[in-house]
């Protein structure tokens, strides 16, 4: 286990931790008592957001629909977000974390978002990538940004990266950082030793919205699919702040960031600014959904 800390300390800024764990499939008990010791190791080194990866407490790669469902859990009710709360309490910082969550009938693979008092708010996958299809609903609840006292947090899980409405939708409606649980496996084509294919998404989708983006991804192979790790803390410029981290070890990253700079510094000169420009005479502003405009 190792860190990785980038630090350019200034007024205002606070610190983001994107662990990259391994989860034992199937023993939530014990994948949640490994993200709470790590939680811990980043809240020792200052952190005030924590990301942690996709399904963090059950593991991937569900063999049916009813093993998914076993392993699932209300929000809030469940035993992970309880635990989850009780540390963001202890250390005075916001959690996001992927979940597999129930909801009556339904399944979601979904993230919390937990701060000092405890549960803020669920979202739940938008876009369900290959064999997740059979077990989970598509999400229902749209690009929720939520606002907290250390700035405006959205949420996307893995493969809603891949679509550049999910960052567009959060940075209209005032994202100042897209937390991102993921657990990125290999893209065909994937030359061997070359950085993930998300890698290169997130930054440009960093640089497009003028918005800080934090990915936590896990490692490890789980009945038989490789993970990509490579977990890394974008800033509002495309380039990373820390990261990427390894491939194949457990890992914190931690970098400390003005997000307060994602809006100062969207104007990139007299004329343009990324958002602003946009010919909303020519396309619906909110892309057509009902989300409604923030502060950009």
């Amino acid at each position: 286990m190792t860190s990785h800390v980038s630090t350019s300390p200034a007024a205002g800024s606070i610190r983001v931790a994107c662990i990259q764990m391994q989860p034992v499939f199937g023993n939530v008990a014990a994948n949640v008592a490994h993200s709470l010791e790590l939680i811990d190791r980043a809240a020792s080194q200052g952190a005030d957001l924590v990301v942690l990866p996709e399904l963090a407490n059950t593991g991937y790669m569900f063999a049916s629909r009813e093993e998914a469902f076993g392993l699932a859990e209300l929000i809030p009710g469940g035993s992970s977000v309880a635990a989850w709360s009780e540390r963001a309490a202890r250390h005075s910082l916001h959690i996001v974390a992927g979940i597999t969550e129930r909801s009556g009938p339904d399944l979601y693979n979904s993230a919390v978002v937990i701060g000092p008092d405890g549960y803020i708010g669920t979202f739940r996958k938008v876009h369900l990538w290959n064999e997740e299809n059979l077990f989970f609903e598509p999400g229902n609840l749209g690009f929720p940004v939520f606002h907290t006292p250390i700035g405006r947090i959205g949420v996307a899980i893995c493969y809603d990266g891949w679509f550049p409405e999910t960052f567009r939708l959060c940075a209209l409606q005032g994202a100042d950082i897209v937390c991102v649980p993921t657990n990125w496996v290999p893209i065909p084509g994937q030359a061997e030793g070359r950085e993930a294919m998300a890698n290169i998404l997130v930054m440009a989708a960093a640089h497009s919205n003028s918005i800080f983006i934090a990915c936590a991804d896990r490692v490890g192979i789980e009945r038989g699919q490789p993970f990509e790790g490579q977990s890394l803390i974008v800033s509002y410029t495309g380039w990373p702040v820390v990261g990427p981290a390894s491939r194949d070890a457990e890992d914190i990253l931690i970098a400390e960031v003005d997000l307060g700079e994602a809006r100062r510094k969207r104007n990139w000169n007299a004329f343009n600014q990324v958002l602003r420009d946009r010919r909303v005479d020519i396309y619906h502003e909110m892309l057509g959904s009902v989300a409604k405009r923030g502060w950009y």
